[in-house]
Formats: structure tokens, sequence, C-alpha cells
């Protein structure tokens, strides 16, 4: 036994005196290198995570009518086309609208650009919109639900 634990130690020593060294490449420290930097994200948001584009409806409530229906369809170029129709009211005309749309710093919510007369703040979530009132806040109370269009 004691024979065998020598050759261990032995064949040990063998194998780490014979180890090669290997010298590291000296590298020029009077160049200069010149480096482009990027902003890099810290955190996923809406913007940057989500499949947001795309065709997104739903009713919203109405005062003086049986609902507002509503499309909403966001465009990779920032555009969009909103789609509305009042329930219950008129002729059942669609009225439509075209604009731009801008994200805010944090990438959460959209503003619709020169939207008139109505909503234009959206928080973006997956597969679905929640309308903000005009403020840009959310929407609370027993309706508050409702006010989401879906993808």
């Amino acid at each position: 036994m004691n024979n065998k634990l020598s050759i261990i130690l032995f064949c040990s020593l063998l194998a780490f005196s014979c180890k090669k060294s290997v010298e590291q490449p000296k590298m020029k420290t009077d160049t200069i290198v010149k480096v482009e930097s990027q902003p890099i994200s810290v955190s996923d948001n809406s913007q940057n995570s989500l499949d947001w584009a795309g065709s997104y409806k739903g009713v919203i409530p109405c005062a003086d009518c049986e609902g507002i229906e509503t499309e909403l369809i966001l465009n990779p170029d920032l555009s969009y086309v909103m789609k509305t129709k009042y329930m219950g009211k008129g002729d059942g005309k669609i009225f439509e609208e075209n604009g731009s749309f801008v994200w805010d710093s944090s990438g959460g919510w959209i503003s619709l650009q020169a939207r008139k007369g109505g909503p234009s703040h959206y928080k973006v979530g997956e597969n679905q919109l929640i309308q903000l009132d005009m403020e840009g806040n959310p929407i609370t109370g027993e309706l508050a639900n409702k006010y989401v269009l879906r993808k």
C-alpha cells in the first residue's frame, strides 16, 4: 500500500514539474483606442420587450351611448390609426384618426400626438392597452377594467 502511494505521489510531482510556462504577450502602452459607447438598457420595459405593434380592440364606456367600439392600430414606425364607432347613436358612422405616437421616458406608456378631443395616453401591457385619463393617470372606479383594448 505504501508503495502505491509513493508511485502516485511521484507521478503527480512529475506531472506538475513538467508543466510548460507560457509567457504572456506584452501589450503596447502607447496606443490609444477610441471606443464609441452606446446607451445600454438597464431594464426591460413595454417598449423594448413586448410585441406591441398591432391592432387593439374593445368597447369603451360612453356617457350618452351604449359604448364606443374602438380599434387602435399601432405601427412599428410609431404611427397609429384609431377607429371609433358610437354604438346605439347616430347612423353607425366610423370615425378614423391618423397620427403618430411617442413613448414616455420609462417605455411604459404611449401618447397619441395631435389627438382631438379624446384620451391620448395608454399604458402598454402584454397584448393590451389600458386607456389612461386625460392627464395620463390610471382610471379608477368600478368601470376601470372597461378601459382596456385587447390585441
